[in-house]
């Protein structure tokens, strides 16, 4: 039993659940109380993976939903005996940083632009945005994640998160950049790297390249366009829903196997009349369309694969801001394309269409359809594909013995629920390419390379300058590589930095090797690492999760954690997803925690299984709220009654045993839920008893509480022991109200407690007949209910109750004979016996 004492606070005459966070928020940071202890070996640890939240505005409700589970599971370690690594960390670079400071201050990033120093931003954001240096840009990012992370961690630290806060990381900082490019460069050495010229995927807006992890299909209008190429032999008709691309055609292909385009060689192209190969692929579908398919350089990733598969030539006729270049690709007449230099896509399909019209080559109208369409998660554009210069990491899409190793992994990993394993599965089986990381943006960690420039001035890609690893880390846009000097930057026989930085995910990944000191800190990192737990959502599985199980293949060829717990989606009204970039919050954290409570929210957080969605219900932090103001004012009814007193007095009557037996019943079922990650049951489980404690047994015995001798002590007694019992199994779900009422009677921490165990229960109470509970529950609500049928007081004398029911419920009815008569106000009790199977209580008013 957890040792009481005086208390420090003594019972306040008015409990309240208000003011709690501000109390006790402080004291816990103050106290340490959640602080890590490195002096642990690795068995004494429970080591936990955080998310760290995309800092690029204000955490949703979503997150509080899931951050909420993962704080149950380290409050219940810690009380279990581990000393719980759990740090929080800050996902600040990448696109929706930018985004958010192009927003916030109105200003774009152009590189070629020079570095002002002290600028500030206008007070009011102008339009247009104002250009300024990716220095000037990067300090506007840093200057606004800085305030968005202190509005985060003030949330956090209301919420009653137990992070370590002397743990915090932010992606972008220091050492995340170190540890993020030291690891590219362990993947270069090991050939797990490379960089390559190729087709890759593109955003306009954002002008960046796009990894596969990173694409959604979305349904967008569209139209099949059949046009007329020419062949000897006659006409062939080709759909198409990209006629804009005519210029960029290379061939046509059809299925090998299909009759109607046997002996066909080749074609010209209509209006611009450029003769293309025509050529059989298995992927070319007999039944789509016509049955033979226009290729282009590139219009989707069927091209890009029949491209590279036949060794097509390339037409690139698409710039990076989405527009067609001012020059016609290699083997198209100029004059023809000339006027399509400088078009957006959809002015040169309007215009392609109509020149396709005059020329009789568009066979009938554009037949009208929906289309999935990709685009970048964040992006507003359709994605187009460009040939551009990129970095890779082998992921297993062109590497079957890899993906396999992969495949094995995820196996190996223990999924809560297991049903998400497949999620892995099915996306590393559907993975048709290695890993882009480089992203041709601005605030993020730098590639650490540079490149040595030929004496005609041009880089030269098979030549990589990296740096010695004790100066990461790097950047080579103002770091000069190993032996070299800034006079030699960009110019004949000198160098040139790669421009490109790495994608977010590069980093995040890499949170566990971040976290516990992987090639910093070997006496952390062996006390911490492989992590115990990743807790995170179901719908960045094929990113975050996946990424970091490929990170820890390649680095330590080990999983990175033991056990992957995903949480559901929190739902609004409309049952749909809540999300930021869905624009459907329902409300933000903090209006709830200030109306609700913090015990409050988190109690609906916790009402969530893992892996299964649930919906934003306010009746449901209602329901939480009386529960925390129950455990407040019951509290205080036991405590002054005098059980902390009585504690180590003894349980002697069978009422009192029965309630400490069923509360070790309750202990072994909570302790078995949290053992399988199930924290949901462990709190229902812990719920349904306290009501039973509270309706029943607290006022079944109050009586003999109030009253003096060995029955007093004994009730005293057991009332101290089931509420020393319920804070602790409440702590994790419920840590302010638990800690302010553990403070009026007890020293130290509830949170610092040890987990209560059925013996510390059983001990006091053996022998104990926990259905002796149930019985008198079940007498006393019928006497109840007999009152309230006559529309009579709670109060209200029964003169008379007879008890009817089999000997042997009658028999143990009479255990508890003093303590039912008490709480029912029954004058006479009479017992008699019958055939019902069950007690049956009548009352004579």
């Amino acid at each position: 039993m957890t040792d009481t004492g005086t208390g420090r606070h003594g019972l306040p005459e008015r409990p309240s659940l208000d003011g709690l966070e501000e109390k006790w928020a402080p004291h816990w940071q103050g106290e340490g109380t959640y602080a890590f202890d490195r002096s642990k070996e690795r068995a004494d640890v429970f080591s936990i993976d955080t998310p760290p939240p995309t800092v690029s505005g204000s955490l949703h409700i979503g997150h509080v939903f899931s951050y909420t589970h993962t704080d149950t599971i380290a409050r219940f370690q810690r009380m279990h005996g581990k000393t719980v690594f759990y740090p929080m960390g800050w996902d600040d670079n990448g696109l929706p940083t930018e985004r958010r400071v192009q927003n916030v201050y109105g200003v774009r990033c152009d590189p070629s632009l020079p570095y002002q120093q002290d600028w500030e931003p206008p007070a009011k954001p102008p339009k247009p945005p104002v250009s300024i240096s990716r220095r000037n840009f990067v300090e506007l990012c840093e200057k606004l994640t800085a305030e968005d992370e202190k509005a985060f961690e003030s949330l956090w630290r209301k919420l009653g998160l137990s992070v370590d806060w002397g743990l915090t990381y932010s992606t972008i900082g220091r050492k995340s950049r170190a540890v993020s490019q030291r690891a590219f460069l362990a993947n270069l050495q090991a050939d797990n790297a490379y960089t390559a010229e190729a087709p890759t995927l593109w955003d306009v807006g954002f002008r960046t390249a796009v990894a596969q992890a990173e694409l959604e299909d979305r349904e967008r209008p569209g139209a099949y366009h059949k046009l007329r190429f020419h062949s000897q032999d006659g006409p062939i008709e080709v759909d198409t829903t990209r006629p804009e691309l005519l210029p960029a055609c290379v061939a046509l292909v059809h299925h090998p196997g299909d009759p109607r385009f046997a002996g066909l060689t080749s074609v010209r192209t209509p209006f611009f009349d450029v003769e293309v190969p025509v050529l059989a692929h298995p992927l070319a579908a007999t039944d789509k369309g016509t049955g033979i398919a226009m290729v282009c350089t590139f219009g989707d990733l069927t091209d890009v694969t029949w491209w590279r598969d036949l060794k097509l030539d390339t037409r690139v006729v698409l710039g990076r801001d989405g527009r067609f270049l001012p020059d016609a690709p290699t083997g198209v007449p100029v004059a023809a394309y000339q006027g399509f230099a400088g078009l957006t896509v959809a002015a040169a399909r309007r215009e392609m269409v109509r020149l396709l019209q005059e020329t009789g080559d568009l066979l009938g109208e554009p037949r009208p359809i929906t289309h999935p369409v990709k685009f970048y998660e964040r992006g507003e554009s359709p994605l187009e594909i460009v040939t551009s210069r990129q970095w890779f990491i082998r992921n297993g899409g062109r590497d079957p013995e890899l993906r396999e190793r992969l495949l094995a992994r995820g196996r190996e990993l223990r999924w809560v629920p297991e049903s998400m394993r497949h999620r892995y599965d099915h996306w590393v089986n559907g993975l048709t390419g290695d890993w882009l990381i480089s992203r041709q943006r601005f605030f993020g960690v730098p590639v650490p390379i540079w490149y040595r420039v030929g004496e005609a001035g041009e880089p030269d890609y098979d030549q990589l300058l990296t740096p010695d690893d004790a100066t990461l880390p790097v950047d080579p846009s103002s770091d000069c590589p190993p032996g070299f000097t800034e006079e030699q930057r960009d110019v004949p026989g000198g160098f040139t930095a790669d421009p490109d930085v790495m994608d977010t995910w590069a980093t995040s990944s890499l949170t566990p090797q971040i976290v516990t000191g992987w090639s910093t800190d070997a006496d952390l990192h062996a006390r911490t690492y492989p992590m115990d737990l990743r807790p995170q959502g179901q719908e960045i599985i094929r990113t975050w999760l996946f990424t970091s199980v490929l990170r820890g293949e390649q680095l330590s060829d080990a999983l990175p954690w033991e056990r992957a717990v995903v949480s559901g989606w929190i739902l609004d009204p409309d049952h749909k997803k809540i999300s930021k970039t869905m624009g459907n919050e329902v409300e933000t954290p903090g209006p709830l925690l200030e109306k609700y409570g913090s015990d409050a929210v988190r109690y609906w957080a916790a009402s969530g299984r893992p892996g299964a969605d649930l919906a934003f219900e306010p009746a449901q932090l209602k329901v939480g709220r009386r529960l925390a103001t129950k455990l407040l004012n019951a509290s205080k009814f036991a405590l002054g009654l005098g059980a902390a007193e009585a504690l180590r007095q003894p349980v002697t009557e069978p009422l009192d045993r029965a309630m400490l037996g069923r509360l070790a019943e309750v202990v072994t079922e909570a302790t078995a839920a949290f053992g399988q990650f199930q924290y949901t049951d462990a709190l229902q489980v812990t719920e349904t008893f306290f009501w039973t404690f509270c309706d029943d047994y607290i006022e079944l015995v109050k009586e003999r509480a109030y009253a003096e001798g060995p029955g007093a002590d004994s009730a005293r007694a057991a009332l101290a022991a089931g509420l020393s019992v319920l804070l602790r199994l409440f702590a994790p779900f419920l840590p302010y109200v638990t800690e302010e009422v553990w403070s009026w009677w007890s020293h130290g921490s509830v949170h610092q407690a040890t987990w209560p165990t059925p013996h510390e229960l059983t001990r006091v109470a053996p022998d104990s007949d926990p259905s002796l509970l149930d019985l008198a529950g079940d007498a006393l609500r019928q006497v109840r209910r007999a009152k309230s049928d006559r529309k009579l007081s709670m109060k209200t004398e029964v003169p008379l109750a007879e008890a009817l029911g089999p000997a042997e419920l009658l028999d143990r009815l009479v255990l508890i004979d003093g303590d039912f008569r008490a709480a029912g106000r029954i004058v006479k009790l009479d017992l008699l016996r019958d055939r019902t199977p069950e007690l049956v209580i009548a009352c004579a008013f």
